[in-house]
């Protein structure tokens, strides 16, 4: 007996659960492999792709990478999603691990108690080797001689916090080394609080500190604080760091005989910040040394305030400071205030590739005539000297790029200055490109396109709406205190999210895969398709072009670019750009010097990769010093500028 016919209202459901392009789906392989054929119906998933069949109904296939930061959440713990922030945060675990999202780590403590339990005396007993995510408290106070040694400290991580208190307070002799501390991290945070305090002799080495790490957070509190004959020194510091923040406060203050040295500290870092505030105050015979400071950086800011104030004998020396860097902004406030015989000496200071500005305001201020500060090479421009001491102060060869002061410097100086109008320091070699760069057979650099944000999924739509979209609120719920790495990354998200858009910019912050196609929708039309380049190879190295084809016949159009914004579900910053032209292109590897390439055959060369590439054609509301015109000179308005779309990144036209 035949079974009978399903009720009408299932066979509804069932057609609406099946995928709106599924014929299409089957025509070619890419679109296979990115099809929601083989999705489960029930899930978050499954559900956007229905809502996106039904928002762009032109049956383009759906691209794989795009379809890879859709939420993983099963149907059940999707509808199970708490409401309320604490039940988020006492499911945290769990829904981390399902929802594909960016969540801390489990903080390994490292107090008197579990380094007996691991057989390391309270008093230090390093080395430590593959040590991640540790919170030291009160870790080798007392200790007497000996060494402690930090190898390979919490690598590679996506969120870092590793938190010193107490560490080394009343210590004698100790020896202390850091190497590949926080080292090619995504998110790092590291504290030092009350490091080495009232510690006599001893030394201590930071190398390749936070090297190559994604929005680094370091904090070094009452660093050294009252202690006697140390001698700390910091190589290879945040070197090419990407838009982090460094901070030293009351570092080294009641110091006797404190000896600094900083090698390499920020070099080819992108938006560094560090702050100096309180650093060697009421220190005696302190001498601190500065070689190679944020040397070819991008766009450094470096703040010392209450810089050895009230000090005795101490001796600071500057040399190659910022030399060849991108603007940028320097503050000496109250530096050496109040101090006996301070001595500064600024060597080849300000020699940036664009000129940034920096203030010195209360600087040597006192009654002690004992000053000797020298200036050598000193170049810039938007130079502010006030409260400066009016004795011990030596400039050679001073220039300021102003009219006035140009008028007054030595022709030695004014020759110099015209040295230094040459930009060195430039982005990354292929970063950007001019159009007519983009045909093929041409032989280009290809930039580090690889995605450097940390992996994570999308929330869905009903899911990311029941999560203030507000600090406090993302805060509490994932546990992401706001004065770490990761908590100023969420607010700084926030922040750009509410700034009022640019001139003739519209822009929205997508929260939800949802968002993202309606965005799209709302500013192209229905008949769109995104695109991104396929993958990262080449990337780095050098690549020549294959087919390149104009999107939309080459014509100028518009286009809704979205970059990812640090968050602990995938947030896109999405905008309109007016004015552009969007290229695809095939990207082959180049051969050798004997026409073959590895894989290839003689006289041909393979294809590695499809890029996308887009080319703003209205530069003029851009800033004259961004980095696409220190690479490819001109002005803003003068000049297109091309570039390919990361990893990661995306680009939606209106379909060919």
């Amino acid at each position: 007996m035949a079974s009978p016919p399903p009720p009408r209202a299932v066979l509804i459901l069932l057609l609406l659960l099946l995928p709106h392009n599924a014929a299409a789906a089957g025509a070619d392989s890419t679109a296979a492999a990115a099809s929601p054929a083989a999705v489960n119906p029930f899930t978050a998933k499954a559900a956007f792709i229905r809502y996106w069949n039904r928002k762009v109904p032109n049956n383009h296939p759906h691209p794989a990478f795009f379809v890879a930061k859709l939420s993983p959440l099963p149907a059940a713990d999707s509808a199970s999603f708490p409401s309320s922030l604490p039940d988020i945060r006492a499911r945290l675990p769990a829904l981390c691990s399902k929802a594909g999202l960016l969540c801390p780590g489990p903080v390994a403590s490292a107090d008197a108690a579990s380094l007996a339990a691991a057989g390391a005396p309270r008093t230090g007993g390093g080395p430590f080797k593959g040590y991640s995510n540790g919170n030291f408290s009160n870790y080798g106070t007392g200790g007497e001689s000996g060494a402690d040694s930090f190898r390979n400290y919490s690598p590679d991580l996506n969120i870092a916090a590793d938190s010193f208190r107490r560490y080394a307070r009343d210590s004698s002799g100790r020896a202390d080394r850091f190497e590949s501390y926080e080292s090619d991290g995504n998110v790092v945070t590291s504290n030092f609080t009350s490091y080495a305090g009232g510690a006599t002799g001893g030394s201590g080495t930071f190398a390749s500190y936070a090297a190559e790490t994604n929005v680094p957070d370091s904090t070094f509190s009452n660093y050294d604080a009252a202690a006697n004959g140390r001698a700390r020194g910091f190589s290879s510091y945040s070197q090419e760091a990407n838009h982090g923040e460094s901070g030293f406060s009351g570092y080294g203050k009641n110091g006797n005989g404190v000896r600094e040295t900083f090698s390499s500290y920020g070099n080819e870092s992108n938006v560094l910040a560090s702050g100096f505030a309180n650093y060697g105050e009421s220190g005696n015979g302190a001498t601190d040394t500065f070689s190679g400071y944020g040397v070819e950086g991008n766009v450094p800011e470096n703040t010392f305030r209450s810089y050895g104030a009230g000090g005795n004998a101490g001796v600071d020396t500057f040399k190659r400071y910022r030399d060849d860097a991108n603007v940028g902004d320097d503050r000496f406030s109250s530096y050496a205030k109040g101090a006996n015989g301070g001595a500064a000496e600024f060597s080849n200071y300000g020699n940036s590739a664009n000129p940034g500005s920096t203030t010195f305001k209360g600087y040597g201020e006192g009654t002690n005539p004992n000053h000797h500060i020298s200036f050598k090479e000193y170049a810039g421009e938007n130079i502010t000297f006030k409260g400066y001491a009016k004795s011990g102060v030596d400039f050679k060869g001073y220039h300021n790029t102003s009219g006035a002061a140009a008028a007054a410097v030595s022709a030695e100086a004014a020759a110099s200055t015209m040295r230094h109008e040459h930009l060195k320091w430039s982005p990354e070699p292929g970063k950007f490109f001019r159009e007519k760069e983009l045909v093929a057979g041409n032989r280009m650099p290809m930039p580090d396109i690889r995605d450097k944000m940390p992996p994570r999924a999308f929330l869905p739509r009903d899911i990311a709406s029941k999560i203030p979209f507000e600090p406090a609120a993302l805060s509490e719920a994932f546990g992401l205190p706001l004065d770490t790495a990761m908590g100023k990354a969420v607010a700084e998200t926030v922040a750009e999210c509410r700034r009022a858009p640019s001139k003739g910019e519209s822009k929205r912050c997508a929260t939800s895969a949802e968002d993202v196609v309606d965005f799209a929708v709302e500013m192209l039309g229905r008949d769109v398709v995104v695109r991104s380049t396929a993958s990262t190879a080449g990337s780095g190295g050098e690549v020549r072009l294959g087919n390149v084809t104009g999107v939309d016949g080459g014509r100028v159009t518009r286009s809704v670019s979205c970059h990812q914004s640090l968050f602990p579900y995938l947030v896109y910053y999405c905008h309109s750009v007016p004015k552009v032209r969007v290229y695809e292109a095939d990207i082959l590897a180049v051969a050798d010097g004997n026409g073959a390439e590895g894989g290839g055959g003689a006289g041909g060369e393979k294809i590695i990769n499809h890029g996308v590439a887009i080319c703003h054609l209205d530069t003029s509301d851009w800033s004259p010093t961004h980095g696409a015109f220190v690479a490819l000179g001109g002005k803003p308005g003068e000049v297109e500028v091309c570039h390919w779309i990361f990893e990661g990144d995306m680009t939606w036209t209106v379909a060919d």
